[in-house]
């Protein structure tokens, strides 16, 4: 199988899913699967969020995303991941964390991608703050560890 080097990390610019998914592609991949998780406005208490603040201890959250690279790589036939997420501010609308994960064929890409998605926001040393419209803001609990 074709070994590319995965693309991983944490940004501060936008995430551009398009180069990405080129970015994944290869001779041997039959499927890429994309996972993107996006800024919503929600509504709490009269409010709405307007924009996530992301904050990482990025040597330790790299090397975690990293290490769930490698184990979906020992489960599935993975050709190539992509996988970055945003720190600093998101506004409404925008990519806070994108996956891409190519494979020979679909069910992998879909089963090797839910599983780092949900390994990421368990485990990432990656803290998400709400911001209100109101710009009072509110730390998320179960997004990754607590320092």
């Amino acid at each position: 199988m074709e070994q590319k080097d995965d693309v991983i990390g944490l940004q501060s610019t936008p995430l551009d899913v398009n180069a990405a998914v080129s970015d994944a592609g290869g001779s041997d991949s039959g499927a890429i699967a994309l996972f993107l998780g996006i800024t919503r406005r929600d509504s709490a208490a009269g409010r709405e969020v307007i924009s996530l603040d992301y904050e990482a201890y990025e040597e330790m959250a790299t090397a975690q995303m990293r290490r769930l690279a490698e184990e979906a790589r020992r489960r599935w036939p993975i050709s190539r991941i992509v996988m970055l997420h945003r720190i600093g501010r998101v506004d409404v609308g925008q990519p806070s964390v994108l996956i891409v994960v190519s494979t020979p064929h679909r069910a992998e890409a879909f089963e090797a991608c839910r599983f780092l998605i949900d390994r990421i926001k368990a485990e990432a040393t990656i803290w998400k703050k709400e911001i209100w419209s109101d710009r009072s803001s509110t730390w998320v609990e179960g997004h990754g560890r607590w320092p």
